[in-house]
């Protein structure tokens, strides 16, 4: 292949661009939708009375359209490409000064140029443009085919501005596009983590749901006194084995899905589902004391198992905080229009610092007593809110109580983002 087959082979035009298959395509998006590149393009035409202003990116052997105002009818257009020998720009490439003239007619320098008669240029200006670490991109040009005095102080003054402006503007825009990049790519990898939780939490599900089978087998055996004294405490950890199970679980669905479903059932057997939960935790609580005052006599709609998995992270989350041998007392009520359940336990305040984000993700208190990631809270409360209710706390004369309220009549089927 000839060198001029091997240039011609390489020219590209906009409906590369369009199609983005050109070479250059990332340059050309940074500026073909610049509202600063369009304002600088329209600036120069108005100020010079030159009526085509364009910026190209320029090589050593490529001359690439990346914007452009064409009121002389060139027919250039973003992507399109011009020989690099028909061009003044390779001159400003090579040497990074400008190539500026006010009418061929008369211009020592560049009087009867062939570049210029062949394309019926008058006037001309090509500024290079450097990006901030000196390296050359391109440059800003201006072209009318009548004489313009480009060559005025003013105008060299303002065209140079300009090209010093385009090029830190380069940078800016490398810069957001990089980070737009990562905040993508961390995106990605959130979404594959939650996955991998989710199926994580699945999958656990099943040798957990075993060893309780097998713990409830053992119950029925006939024990000596160390097993009498291990089996509550590998009862305790397999409770809170399946705490942390279900809150990753849920967690990850609602992350996935856009936030924690509920599906509200009428007449939904909430007491039977507390007093199970209840049961659950003082089975695997040892000997703490944990009172149940619930007084609900009327029918409800609403989550029930839900509801109860609140409750069962608020009651966790007293026996985790509360004072040693004292009692946790959980009490539930319901009226014509809402259904309010407390759990109250003995021990130190919420700290002033935890307050304000208590129920966020995976916030744990410096003294949380026992494993745990955190989510808790943050689940009663998703839990809570999907149920348009609110979950509130407060800490007085040495007992915390947390307190969720919700509507007593619910939708079918609800969502909390």
């Amino acid at each position: 292949m000839t060198e001029t087959a091997s240039r011609q082979a390489v020219i590209q035009d906009h409906a590369a661009f369009l199609a983005g298959t050109h070479t250059f395509q990332a340059d050309i998006e940074l500026l073909a939708d610049s509202a600063l590149i369009g304002t600088v393009l329209e600036t120069v035409m108005l100020a010079t009375n030159m009526r085509f202003a364009a910026v190209a990116r320029v090589t050593a052997d490529r001359w690439v359209a990346c914007r452009t105002v064409d009121e002389v009818n060139f027919g250039l257009r973003s992507g399109d490409e011009i020989e690099i020998g028909s061009t003044f720009c390779q001159t400003v490439r090579d040497t990074s000064e400008m190539v500026i003239f006010n009418d061929t007619a008369t211009d020592e320098v560049y009087a009867g140029h062939p570049i210029a008669a062949k394309f019926g240029i008058v006037s001309y200006a090509s500024i290079p443009i450097h990006r901030s670490d000196g390296t050359f991109f391109g440059t800003l040009c201006a072209i009318d085919t009548e004489p313009r005095d480009v060559k005025h102080p003013r105008a060299v003054a303002m065209l140079e501005m300009f090209a010093d402006m385009i090029g830190q503007s380069l940078e800016t825009e490398e810069r957001l596009e990089a980070s737009e990049d990562m905040v993508a790519h961390e995106r990605e990898m959130s979404r594959i983590q939650e996955e991998f939780v989710a199926v994580l939490g699945h999958d656990l599900r099943n040798p957990v749901a075993a060893l309780g089978a097998g713990l409830r087998m053992l119950r029925k055996e006939p024990l000596t006194d160390k097993a009498q004294r291990l089996l509550p405490m590998m009862q305790s950890s397999l409770h809170r084995m399946n705490d942390l199970i279900d809150n990753i679980m849920l967690h990850a669905k609602a992350r996935l899905a856009g936030g924690i479903r509920i599906a509200a059932e009428s007449d939904a057997p909430l007491t039977e589902a507390m007093t199970q939960i209840v049961e659950e935790v003082r089975a695997a609580s040892g000997d703490r004391e944990i009172t149940l005052d619930l007084r609900i006599d009327h029918p409800v709609s609403l989550d029930s198992a839900r509801i109860a998995q609140a409750v069962s992270n608020l009651l966790s989350n007293a026996v985790r905080h509360a004072t040693p041998a004292t009692p946790i007392h959980v009490r539930g009520h319901a009226d014509a229009g809402t259904v309010e359940i407390t759990v109250t336990n003995t021990g130190p305040e919420v700290p002033d610092a935890l307050r304000d984000t208590l129920f966020r993700p995976f916030r744990r208190g410096e003294h949380a007593a026992g494993d745990g990631l955190g989510l808790g809270l943050y689940i009663a409360s998703s839990i809570v809110i999907a149920h348009g209710g609110r979950i509130d706390f407060a800490c007085a004369h040495g007992e915390t109580t947390f307190s969720l309220t919700v509507p007593s009549s619910q939708p079918a089927v609800a969502l909390s983002h």
